[in-house]
């Protein structure tokens, strides 16, 4: 922690904001686990806005386990240049209302800077002018991007959200348009020949890049040959030039619900690098000689020259070696040897890695089918099959391998790395385990073995915690990233691992292929090359790593949408689910087609329920009936919203409760909603990422949640005027209120519009009381504390209250406004 110039103590991070109004600064350098993310209320923001980077005056938390508290007194770089939202249009002016709620403020547009832009577009506005004191941001319109509702509008904004380019840069996308349809003869000498192997690839039924191709033998002792072969992507994609300059700002392909952002033009990724079937391709091989056991005895790594002899789907592998279909083992007569042999190295390598400890995570898929307009007709869930286990233990093994190879040389390379889980989260977990009699083991280092934790998933197979003990594991696993040094693999209990098999979707496999090709010649590098990617290859690891999150982010997004709008359909019925997750405002449920909704703490309505952390549970005071991670329970839908990315359930039990249903379809006004699928691929160890309360892009609810609880005082009572849930029913008001609309009067729309114009200009302007922004849930075990008014509150309401009474009594002439606006000057006279 820095001290500033006033001896105090700063710290500087990025700003995470909630669509509640506060935040929470993740610093740059965390000194220790005691160094929390420092909570920001919306207070003191400062005209901050999410993602910024940012400086803040830090106070040390009263008690222990609070999270500190800061000020922001600094921001250093503006995040939110470019900011995609809906256009509501005026005469004079125009409002942006950004599709991310983390922006917590509409950007005012002036007339001149509309570009064509009306009411309900879907836009993209440069910011102009950041936000001060009280004026909102100001911009510009750079893009209109369609109607609201139009087809494929809602996927291409959150492709601008996310700034996804669909289209290459004039000079890459010239050199993709001129490049060679396939190798020459030049190109081919001096590679190792393998056109005369049946190699195949076997990849999903709508894949179009083709990276990697298998073959397999096995010996007359038992052993088998191992041939993977992988597009040779850094032949065509040399340092420094413009191919390599966009893969690199890309970092990754994206596979949005509707469409893929390459990473390379289609030219390479589709063409002339991807493995397609009966045509010369180069390649990069690794061919390893692997025992009866499955250890790897010995291997080369070359550049080779192959030509696929058959391209295979998962499908038809499962046909053949499953299904055991007659029509489709006859198709595939020729190859059934080689699929069988296949069939029979992944059993014997995924038994070694199983003996090591690695842990594997069976978290089933959801995959949205779409109409030709681009409207969800089926959700399919779908789990690992024979086949797809096939292709990933021949990644596997080249993966660690050629880890190994570059890591025992000592040169400089780029690793995928999967660290040790943090002592917090073993504490958590073993709290949750001991419930069950179970335990995972920690050295005297406070670090756990792989095989400990895989142990426990196994002796909890087939019993009734069997879902919550996975979950909890899951979540408590560190998210998988790109390192320059070798730090291993956790989940995959592997002392090397790197990227390998994707070059043409991932900028890591690139840069590996490209050191490889470095070597060759001499089996090392110059001292002074070794010097130069010492310095480079931790900012590509890390700018690589946030590419990567930034398209899981981004293909989540557009997964939930078609998610929450399949479910538009089925609107007061009943369906079967599960716990999947349980804060303190509410439970979350996954129902059987992989579709996740919120049961908001204010629906259950039947008792007063406690949240208690260290059981993951929701228990009612009065009932003690538990509502668990993992247990089954019955959901009625109420509200599917899109544009939020709410999806709201109540449970069955308290559907005829008229009170639980106005909270449940009041949506944001009790800060409801759900998730719609999080990212559960547990085999990529990159943990679950739950919506939040309200819609979400890219941020956790948890997260939030247990930051948040982090930050609540303690002893203040729960609200009294509240359901037995703790949040205030609908309809009851302290004071009443005179709902006739007075003759001449404006409407509410007007109010509406001459509210955002005053905030727009910093007008003072009377607030209502936020009370959902800090709901007041009872919190009991690892948090006791309840949600504490904000900061400032109460004197900031006298004010408010203060200032409305004298806007009303006052019997004078409003002043004009210093700019024209469609009503600033209507009355006036």
């Amino acid at each position: 922690m820095e001290q500033d110039s006033n001896n105090q103590n700063t710290v500087t991070g990025r700003l995470s904001m909630t669509s509640k109004g506060f935040g929470f600064i993740i610093p740059d350098v965390k000194e220790s686990e005691e160094d929390t993310d420092v909570f920001v209320p919306g207070t003191q923001l400062h005209t901050a806005m999410h993602g910024d980077h940012v400086v803040a005056r830090v106070t040390p938390p009263e008690e222990e386990g609070q999270s500190r508290v800061g000020e922001i007194i600094e921001i250093l770089e503006r995040a939110n240049e470019h900011i995609v939202g809906t256009m509501d249009a005026r005469k004079t002016f125009g409002f942006v209302t950004p599709d991310n709620t983390k922006i917590g403020m509409d950007i005012f547009v002036p007339k001149k800077a509309f570009g064509g832009a009306v009411t309900g577009s879907k836009v993209v506005v440069h910011i102009t002018k950041w936000p001060e004191g009280r004026h909102n941001a100001e911009g510009e319109i750079t893009e209109v991007l369609g109607k609201k509702g139009d087809p494929g509008v809602d996927v291409v904004s959150v492709m601008r959200q996310y700034e996804l380019a669909d289209t290459f840069p004039p000079d890459v996308q010239d050199i993709a348009d001129h490049i060679e349809e396939n190798p020459t003869p030049e190109e081919c000498e001096g590679r190792r020949d393998r056109r005369d192997l049946t190699i195949v690839t076997v990849d999903g039924d709508d894949s179009k890049d083709f990276d990697d191709g298998v073959y397999v033998k096995k010996n007359d002792d038992g052993s088998y040959f191992l041939g993977v072969y992988i597009a040779d992507v850094s032949w065509y994609v040399r340092e420094g030039e413009p191919l390599d300059r966009e893969a690199y700002e890309r970092g990754t392909s994206v596979y949005l619900v509707d469409r893929v952002v390459p990473m390379l033009p289609f030219a390479l990724s589709n063409g002339i690098c991807s493995l397609n079937a009966g045509v010369d391709r180069l390649s990069m091989a690794c061919e390893m000689h692997v025992s009866p056991e499955g250890e790897i005895e010995s291997y080369e790594i070359v550049p080779a020259v192959i030509h696929v002899y058959r391209r295979l789907t998962y499908n038809i592998v499962n046909r053949v070696l499953v299904e055991e279909d007659p029509e489709e083992i006859e198709r595939q007569r020729d190859l059934l040897p080689m699929l069988k042999t296949l069939e029979e190295l992944r059993h014997v390598m995924k038994a070694k890695r199983h003996a090591r400890g690695s842990i594997d995570f069976d978290i089933p898929e959801v995959k949205v089918k779409l109409d030709a307009e681009g409207h969800p007709i089926e959700l399919v869930k779908r789990t690992g099959s024979l086949a797809e286990s096939i292709i990933e233990e021949c990644m596997l093994a080249a993966n660690e391998t050629v880890a190994k190879h570059m890591d025992l040389k000592h040169l400089p390379f780029l690793y995928r790395v999967h660290e040790q889980p943090s002592d917090e989260k073993i504490t958590n977990l073993n709290n949750l385990l001991g419930a069950f009699g179970l335990f995972v083991h920690q050295d005297e280092e406070g670090k756990v073995r792989p095989i400990d934790v895989q142990q426990v998933l196994e002796k909890v197979k087939g019993r009734p915690e069997e879902k919550i003990v996975e979950t909890v594991s899951l979540r408590s696993m560190q998210q998988a990233r790109y390192a320059a040094e070798s730090l291993g693999h956790f989940g995959l209990a592997a002392r090397y691992y790197t990227h390998f098999t994707s070059p043409i979707r991932r900028y890591p496999d690139l840069i590996v292929h490209r050191l490889l090709r470095e070597t060759f010649a001499t089996g090392t590098l110059p001292q002074e090359r070794q010097t130069e990617l010492r310095l480079k290859l931790p900012d590509i690891a890390d700018h690589t790593s946030q590419r990567e999150r930034i398209a899981i982010e981004a293909e989540r997004e557009t997964t939930d949408m078609k998610k929450i709008e399949y479910m538009a359909q089925f609107v007061n019925e009943t369906f079967p689910g599960t716990i999947s997750g349980v804060t303190a405002f509410g439970i979350f449920v996954e129902l059987e087609n992989g579709v996740e909704g919120l049961v908001h703490v204010s629906t259950m309505t039947d008792d007063y329920y406690e949240y208690k952390e260290e059981q993951y549970a929701m228990i009612g005071e009065k009932t003690l009936k538990k509502y668990r991670l993992g247990d089954a329970v019955e959901i009625v839908v109420v509200r599917a919203n899109v544009d939020e990315r709410n999806l709201d359930f109540v449970l069955k039990e308290n559907a005829d409760d008229p009170a639980a249903l106005a909270n449940a379809t009041g949506g944001g006004k009790k800060n409801g909603s759900g998730r719609s699928g999080d990212d559960k691929k547990g085999k990529r160890t990159e943990g679950r990422r739950p919506r939040g309360s309200r819609r979400s892009s890219g941020g956790s609810a948890f997260a939030d949640a247990f930051r948040a609880a982090e930050h609540r005082g303690k002893d203040d009572p729960p609200s009294r005027n509240r359901g037995k849930s703790g949040e205030k029913r609908p309809g009851r008001t302290t004071q009443p209120r005179d709902t006739r609309r007075p003759s001449g009067k404006k409407d509410m729309k007007d109010v509406r519009l001459e509210k955002r114009v005053a905030n727009a200009w910093g007008t003072p302007k009377p607030q209502r009381e936020k009370r959902d922004d800090y709901q007041r849930v009872r919190v009991t075990g690892l948090n006791t504390a309840v949600w504490p008014d904000p900061p400032g509150y109460h004197e900031r309401k006298q004010r408010e209250d203060e200032l409305q009474q004298k806007q009303k009594s006052a019997d004078r002439q409003r002043p004009r406004p210093h700019r024209k606006t469609e009503d600033g000057t209507k009355d006036s006279k």
